[in-house]
C-alpha cells in the first residue's frame, strides 16, 4: 500500500518525445512578445487570453497537444481549455525550456 501512495504523489510520467514521435503539436501559451524572445521550434502561438476563440486553428481534436509557457501554470489552464471543449489528448508540458530538454 506504501508503494502505491507514493506512486501517486510522484505522478504519471509522460514520455514527451515519445508523444512527439506520434506527431504531438506543441502549443505554446505564451505572449507573442514572450514567444518573440525564445520557443521550441516548431511550435505553435496561441496565447492564453485568445485560446477559447482561436479552436477553430486547431480543429483536430483527436491530434495529441502538449501545451507550453514559461512555468506550467497557464499551460494547465490551457489544458483545461482544450479537454472541456472536446480534445481527447492534452498533456501539459509545463515550461517550455523544461520541456524541451525532454523532447
Amino acid at each position: 500500500m506504501f508503494e502505491a501512495i507514493k506512486n501517486f504523489f510522484k505522478g504519471v510520467r509522460v514520455d514527451y518525445a515519445e508523444l512527439m514521435s506520434q506527431g504531438a503539436v506543441i502549443i505554446d501559451v505564451r505572449t507573442p512578445q514572450e514567444y518573440d524572445r525564445g520557443h521550441i521550434k516548431g511550435s505553435m502561438n496561441l496565447p492564453l487570453a485568445e485560446l477559447p476563440n482561436r479552436l477553430k486553428s486547431i480543429n483536430d481534436k483527436d491530434k495529441i497537444y502538449i501545451t507550453v509557457c514559461a512555468s506550467g501554470m497557464r499551460s494547465a489552464s490551457a489544458k483545461s481549455i482544450l479537454k472541456r471543449n472536446g480534445y481527447q489528448s492534452v498533456y501539459n508540458g509545463g515550461g517550455w525550456q523544461g520541456l524541451q530538454s525532454k523532447i
